[in-house]
């Protein structure tokens, strides 16, 4: 066994519970869940050395996730990277349009700086991102562009974003009604919140080590190596880069399964855990920008639909009664989400589902099994099964293993 190395199991449920309903401009500053689907999808690869191993006293996982949940850290500065690489198809310009509709953004609607749109760039290709927090209540994310930058800003219960491209100004608060939840987030895409809903995943089909030490942005860190026991699961390994001195995750990165590239790498390359200056809080919109203000988004009138569209649900709770027909089937790594769309025909095809039906179809391959026929649509970590009387099975899990849970489900 290397000399960092413990096969420790450790169950991390319940840390970082969603706690009261967010306003909407509350949530922009918890993680991006776009970037990952959920802990249990996540799998890392190792590779985070910036230079020489550091000679650090042995620790336990147990003693680590343990110094992980400890730490306190509330004030810092730096620059993070964050790659996204799922292996999803060229869809010709498609992805927009999906976007806009998952958002309530048309072509023309709304604000460029509104950052329902803008944050879910992250979910491809490489960013740089600068970040800086001072306790709970006023943190600071700027997506650095090639020409411009984007920058949200929360500063008490003001939420700023600003795009200095098209010196567009979108402005939201956070309300009395965010709770102490919210008023303890990070800036969006952090290493140490994939860390954590990573670590809400661990249970005892889970391989917990530590793997050595690193440095990374010029700090001293251990490796926590998370890895599924169970055959079947798309996930490789977790590898989280540990700070030895506060505790807080400086690195993470996914590689699934099949190896190669990692599908997502998010890690500092720069920071400073002092107190950053006030006037990086402050915002004050440029002289003639156009200010949006988050109750006119999508013809909503101010505190009314808070920028939602009319076709989206209008609570949490109308999304959720709408997902009580989801099952879990299976345990830990390869547990399978299915539900049924109502859609006994399952995806349009042939003349009935025209240009659509051919397109949808060409990205997936058909499979059958005891179930009967149905299109697994694949990424690098997640799969989905839809069968043709509309039912879906979705999992990081292979293919086999969505027709086995196809199968068992029917």
């Amino acid at each position: 066994m290397a000399p960092y190395e413990s096969d420790d199991t450790t169950t991390a449920r319940g840390a970082g519970e969603p706690g009261a309903r967010r306003s909407r401009a509350a949530r922009y500053v918890v993680p991006v869940t776009v970037m990952g689907v959920a802990a249990a999808t996540i799998g890392l690869v190792p590779a985070l050395a910036d230079s020489g191993d550091p000679d650090l006293p042995k620790i336990t996982a147990a003693q680590l996730i343990e110094k992980i949940a400890q730490s306190d850290v509330e004030q810092f500065s730096g620059t993070v990277k964050i790659t996204t690489d799922l292996g999803l198809p060229d869809l010709g310009g498609l992805e927009d349009s999906l976007v806009s509709g998952a958002t309530g953004r048309g072509e023309g609607d709304g604000s460029s700086a509104d950052p329902t749109a803008r944050l879910t760039e992250l979910a491809s290709g490489t960013h740089t991102l600068r970040v800086a927090a001072d306790g709970p209540d006023r943190q600071k994310v700027s997506l650095i562009g090639n020409a411009s930058e984007y920058s949200l800003i929360r500063n008490g219960e003001d939420v700023w974003g600003h795009d200095s491209g098209s010196d567009e100004v979108f402005h939201g608060t956070t309300g009395e009604s965010a709770g102490d939840e919210d008023r303890e987030r990070r800036p969006p895409a952090m290493p140490e919140d994939f860390a954590e809903e990573a670590l809400k995943s661990v249970d005892d089909t889970t391989s917990v080590t530590v793997d050595g030490t690193a440095q990374v942005a010029g700090r001293d860190a251990y490796k926590l190596v998370v890895k599924p026991r169970q055959s079947g699961s798309t996930v490789g390994a977790i590898s989280i880069a540990v700070d030895h001195e506060t505790g807080t995750p400086l690195k993470f990165t996914l590689t699934p399964a099949s190896g190669g590239a990692a599908v997502v790498d998010v890690g500092f390359t720069k920071v400073d855990f002092g107190r950053p200056a006030a006037s990086t809080f402050d915002f004050t919109p440029p002289k003639g920008a156009e200010v949006t203000e988050e109750g006119e988004l999508h013809g909503g009138e101010k505190g009314g639909t808070h920028g939602k569209p009319e076709r989206a649900p209008k609570s949490e709770e109308d999304l959720a009664k709408g997902l009580d027909g989801l099952k879990v089937l299976g345990e830990g790594w390869n547990s399978v989400a299915t539900f049924d769309t109502g859609a006994g025909g399952g995806l349009p095809a042939g003349s009935e589902g025209g240009d659509l039906g051919g397109f949808l179809g060409s990205l997936g391959d058909r499979v059958k099994g005891e179930f009967g026929t149905g299109t697994v649509f694949s990424t690098r970590l997640i799969n989905a099964l839809v069968t043709e009387d509309g039912k879906v099975y979705v999992g990081a899990v292979t293919r086999d293993a969505l027709v086995k849970a196809a199968d068992a489900g029917k």
